[in-house]
């Protein structure tokens, strides 16, 4: 198999460049593709449910866990993430999905998730009976902080880099991690104490995209960081100066979605309402600020077989992050020996975000027995496909046996080296490469 870099894709925003890209190759063939019915579970979009709320009755990509500190550092130092991946991260419902994680202290109504080995170096806790009541840890102390900047090291020295994590939020702090402690503000960490959390995830985390659960303080400041709304779409844009898209707006982070996504989890138990009756308004949510995903509670997790609450959630799937359809494909259909194949291909992202990591893309020539006889990486970066048209010019000479090939296309994914991204058409699928056309190459 012959894998090259080839010149790199040219990615323009306009269709009014085609004219040159045909007159370029002769526009020997020129074929139009039929659109489809976009994917349900493709990577890092749509839903995200818990593994342990019962089953799971739609099509998702992505997994939801809540960890407790105290379970993944029981002792000082030592760190118990390969058990926690093989107790939670191999559930029925885990498997061969991306997780989405958020490490917690205090969840109110559980047991307190603060490790006892600092507990007994005499960390001060307040007891409350909010929310089902809880013991709060004193985020300020130096002790405190210095913990968690160790442990959010670790946690990036073990995660940072595995392609099975798809998005981090930062948790740690305030009730259930959402960094507030409302009604009991007094209880909450300093800015400073934010501050250095968030510097030690930008630390840890180079290649992966946090989340914070407000655009606020310093979380506000950060043009690198996606946010998730854990009240969508009730609170998302409820008129409130509160409310999550006011946070975003007054932050200057209404664009942070270019480069972070934006996530959140739907009103507990209340799918049936805003997926029906309120609908418009949970579909307008998801545009307005450009949600990628929902979950650990979402649509997923219910039992409806309505039909209109079913076809609603394909509706708000296909909306949610990216869905990219292909349109056309020009390209020089016979080939001599060391003659260019050069290809025009152009696209649409029918989505309301961008693809969030630098998946590569390549193109492949398959043979007549279905096997993949070359493949050429291009110079693209599909991060850069905003909603909107997209276009890929590629040019290379093969280097394959005479004969006759389809060429296909994929975004590989960097776990299995494997095409995997689904495009919105009615389209000829060959191992998870979408086939485009054929070529011919002569001796």
């Amino acid at each position: 198999m012959i894998h090259r870099l080839i010149p790199p894709l040219v990615l323009v925003a306009a269709i009014s460049a085609y004219p040159a890209a045909l007159q370029a190759f002769g526009g020997d063939v020129e074929i139009k593709f039929d659109a489809g019915e976009g994917p349900l579970d493709n990577p890092f979009k749509g839903w995200c449910p818990y593994v342990d709320a019962g089953d799971i009755r739609q099509p998702y990509s992505m997994a939801f866990l809540y960890v407790p500190w105290s379970r993944i550092e029981p002792r000082e130092g030592s760190y118990a993430f390969e058990a926690w991946e093989n107790q939670d991260w191999s559930v029925r419902e885990a498997k061969g999905k991306h997780i989405v994680f958020r490490v917690y202290i205090d969840y109110p109504s559980l047991p307190s998730g603060l490790p006892d080995w600092l507990r007994k170096k005499g960390l001060k806790e307040s007891t409350y009976r909010d929310h089902g009541g809880g013991l709060s840890p004193d985020y300020n102390d130096p002790r405190m902080i210095q913990a968690l900047e160790r442990l959010i090291k670790a946690l990036g020295k073990r995660y940072d880099k595995n392609p099975r994590v798809a998005f981090i939020e930062l948790g740690l702090l305030g009730f259930w991690g959402e960094w507030h402690t409302w009604p009991r503000d007094e209880l909450y960490a300093s800015n400073d104490t934010e501050r250095r959390v968030i510097d030690a995830y930008h630390a840890a985390f180079p290649h992966k995209i946090l989340l914070a659960r407000y655009a606020r303080d310093d979380a506000g400041a950060r043009d690198f960081i996606g946010f998730h709304d854990d009240m969508f779409p009730e609170d998302t844009n409820n008129g409130e100066d509160w409310s999550f898209y006011e946070g975003l707006k007054r932050s200057g982070r209404l664009d942070n979605w270019k480069k972070a996504s934006i996530g959140g989890e739907m009103v507990p138990n209340r799918a049936e309402v805003w997926m029906k009756p309120k609908f418009a308004r949970t579909l307008a949510a998801v545009e307005l600020c450009r949600f990628s995903w929902i979950g650990p509670y979402c649509p997923a997790l219910e039992k409806s077989n309505d039909p209109e609450f079913l076809d609603n959630c394909r509706k708000l799937v296909r909306r949610m992050g990216y869905q990219f359809q292909l349109k056309s494909i020009k390209h020089n259909q016979k080939l001599s020996h060391n003659d260019s194949l050069e290809l025009a291909i152009e696209g649409e992202n029918e989505g309301v975000a961008p693809f969030p990591y630098p998946w590569k893309i390549e193109v492949a020539l398959i043979g007549e027995d279905g096997t993949i006889a070359e493949r050429e990486r291009v110079n693209a970066d599909v991060r850069q496909w905003l909603p909107g048209t997209f276009r890929i010019d590629a040019r290379f000479v093969p280097r394959v046996p005479p004969g006759r090939y389809r060429i296909a296309v994929g975004i590989i994914d960097p776990a299995t080296k494997h095409a995997a991204i689904k495009f919105a058409n009615r389209l000829e699928r060959s191992s998870g490469w979408t086939v485009l056309s054929r070529v011919s190459i002569d001796p």
